[in-house]
């Protein structure tokens, strides 16, 4: 399975398809909704913009969810848990983009910074992330 992702990973930089990481945000407990939104964009938003170019993030955008009550019979509808209270979605130019980070000491010290700022906002064993490529169908 592993060897497959790679390939796939592989083909779409071949093919100038570019990367995108997706991460579905759930707060540290100990936050409201407002809060944690408040400080993932005039915090950590600010902080992702001040080491895009060391990480090569191409772009950077964030989806904060509405209020709870919004999508209630939306989810009860479908049957649909609790919803995220945001989703980050981060566009590399390769996945030989992303390894070169690994490589660059400049570039792992940011993962890092990020990575320490987001478990002060973010319950991270709750929150999921996969790269993935995109595929239009309308628009």
């Amino acid at each position: 399975m592993r060897l497959s992702v790679h390939v796939n990973l592989r083909r779409a930089a071949i093919e100038g398809i570019m990367l995108k990481l997706t991460f579905c945000l759930i707060r540290l407990p100990q936050l409201s909704r407002e809060a944690f939104q408040d400080y993932w964009i005039n915090t950590h938003a600010p902080l992702v913009a001040s080491v895009a170019e060391v990480l090569q993030i191409r772009r950077y955008v964030q989806l904060h969810s509405y209020p709870e009550a919004a999508s209630a019979a939306l989810r009860a509808g479908r049957g649909a848990p609790a919803e995220y209270d945001g989703v980050a979605e981060l566009w590399f130019d390769s996945l030989d983009a992303v390894v070169a980070n690994g490589e660059r000491p400049e570039a792992r010290e940011a993962g890092l910074l990020l990575l320490e700022d987001e478990r002060r906002f973010i319950d991270l064993p709750k929150s999921p992330l996969w790269w993935g490529e995109e595929k239009p169908v309308v628009g």
